[in-house]
């Protein structure tokens, strides 16, 4: 296991070597789970480019760090690991929250992101009253007590099957993570609103979505990349809102064959 102390904050991270002349992918993860949830796509991407997984803080094994926090907190996060490893021009990809990260990061440290692969996510998320109540359920019952609703959002019901060992090791990773770093991304996530922002990205840009996602629903990932000039759009078929797992093969296409697309050279004779 690899950490860094980043803005005082204890970081946990990964880091996968590939040929030096490919593009770097910096994954970012979703609320309520951590870093492992790319397993599936980082397998079929290792040795093909250099990778960097991390936990945000308040997740898995990383630090709380200072409350509240905002995006920009966990972007300034991000940047200080990626010039910790002297990474530049990366392309992240972020899901859900870690969408909203990935376009702090453009805001305020385009100089590292080169694309941005925009999974499950959107310029703002949810309302004020929404974020709120599932704040308030959690301080009061526990993240236990929110757990069915998420995993509705998350998964499709095939992929809730009570047989399905991977959906109780999901709920395992919802129910487990901290309850203080839960509830204080759930406030950054309430607080952030990057329409302005999406408006002004230049770099090349994806949005994916899950044609069942109940979280940032088709309709809504969409409206995110109409904002982003010249953005791509993207929906998987069979899935919620979390294709790295629930659909992991078609993701990894979506993404390689993006990259493929904005790499000079990979079209080639």
């Amino acid at each position: 296991m690899q950490f860094a102390r980043i803005n005082d904050v204890t970081i946990h991270y990964q880091v996968i070597g590939a040929p030096a002349d490919r593009p770097v992918i910096v994954f970012t993860n979703s609320l309520g789970t951590d870093f492992r949830i790319w397993r599936d796509v980082v397998v079929r991407l290792a040795g093909e480019f250099p990778i960097v997984l991390y936990d945000k803080r308040g997740h898995g094994l990383s630090d709380l760090g200072q409350l509240p926090s905002s995006i920009a907190d966990h972007a300034t996060d991000l940047a200080g690991l990626l010039d910790l490893l002297s990474v530049k021009k990366a392309v992240v990809c972020g899901l859900s929250v870690g969408g909203l990260i990935a376009q702090s990061l453009y805001q305020r440290r385009p100089d590292l992101v080169s694309a941005l692969i925009l999974c499950d996510t959107a310029h703002k998320i949810g309302t004020a009253e929404s974020w709120n109540a599932r704040i308030a359920a959690v301080e009061k019952n526990g993240i236990g007590s929110i757990v069915d609703a998420i995993m509705e959002r998350w998964f499709t019901p095939a992929f809730r099957r009570p047989e399905n060992t991977a959906y109780s090791g999901y709920c395992n990773m919802l129910t487990r993570q901290p309850v203080e770093g839960y509830v204080a991304a759930c406030a950054a996530i309430r607080d952030a609103d990057f329409t302005e922002t999406a408006k002004t990205i230049t770099v090349p840009t994806i949005c994916v979505v899950g044609d069942q996602d109940g979280s940032t629903p088709p309709d809504l990932v969409l409206s995110t990349a109409k904002l982003i000039p010249d953005a791509r759009y993207e929906v998987i078929p069979n899935c919620a809102h979390i294709p790295c797992v629930e659909q992991p093969e078609a993701l990894t296409a979506v993404i390689r064959a993006f990259l493929t697309s904005i790499t000079p050279g990979e079209n080639s004779p």
